[in-house]
């Protein structure tokens, strides 16, 4: 596969950053109700999967088939705009502000989190015959793991609001590594392949995903999971994106700006 050396695709992530910002909201509102959507239904195929087999791992195997559609389609997820977008800030881009950025943040939540929902209620009527039967197996299995990912943390109150947002900091970590695998390379073999190690690695660990997590506990409502709105929203939502947001902008995006853009003086012998 065709490499880019860290120094080149380094830089083409601060590009995608400040291209992203300047982006119509009317764009960046559709991408991301696309990528909400491919990311759901990709979520959906993984549980199958490993409700089918009963092994997880083949679920998380497979799982990264979405992630690397809505990329190769120029679609967006929060995880990545957490990441690319201060980057572009931090660089002195033209036009590019703090209010720019919460603004396009909060168009892309919108975003995904209606795409993941669509995808919910559609989900929710095949599982169900159009609400009219009990939920199958994968619907039932669905439902436990949003119980076991709110009321699971809510059990142990700060620690646990603490292990759910480091869980999100390792989720972005990974993914936002899979973000910037797609510019590690000029053609889709390699896109493809450096994008799916790090996708695969966090859903196998189990890291907690924002978006995926939009799609999974409103179905997981719709199934007769035993928590609420506001469960779900302050014991994982809420924690999770502010993960999600440290974990790739420090661990992935600053690190790789301040040794691959902004570089230290080099050193005289």
């Amino acid at each position: 596969m065709a490499y880019l050396a860290p120094s080149e695709f380094a830089t083409k992530v601060v590009d995608a950053g400040e291209s992203k910002l300047h982006m119509a909201n009317r764009d960046v509102l559709i991408r991301a109700t696309m990528a909400g959507a491919i990311l759901a239904l990709a979520a959906v195929f993984a549980v199958t999967i490993a409700v089918q087999t009963g092994v997880p791992l083949i679920g998380a195997l497979l799982f990264p088939v979405g992630f690397c559609m809505l990329y190769l389609l120029g679609y967006d997820l929060l995880t990545g705009v957490f990441v690319l977008t201060p980057l572009a800030w931090l660089d002195k881009r033209p036009g590019v502000t703090w209010a720019r950025i919460l603004k396009n943040w909060g168009v892309v939540f919108v975003g995904n989190f209606t795409g993941a929902l669509i995808v919910a209620v559609m989900m929710a009527a095949v599982y169900t015959y159009g609400f009219s039967t009990e939920p199958n197996k994968v619907g039932l299995a669905i439902a436990h793991i949003g119980e076991d990912r709110t009321l699971g943390y809510k059990e142990y109150g700060v620690a646990g609001w603490i292990t759910i947002f480091i869980r999100g900091m390792l989720c972005n970590w990974m993914v936002s590594l899979g973000v910037i695998g797609a510019m590690m390379s000029t053609t889709v073999s390699g896109k493809f392949i450096a994008m799916w190690m790090p996708i695969m690695l966090f859903f196998a660990m189990g890291f907690e995903h924002s978006v995926v997590n939009m799609f999974l506990f409103p179905f997981a409502m719709m199934m007769g999971g035993d928590f609420s709105v506001m469960d779900y929203f302050i014991w994982n939502e809420l924690p999770v994106a502010l993960g999600n947001l440290v974990g790739g902008l420090a661990l992935t995006g600053l690190a790789l700006y301040t040794t691959h853009v902004r570089t230290a003086p080099k050193r005289e012998f």
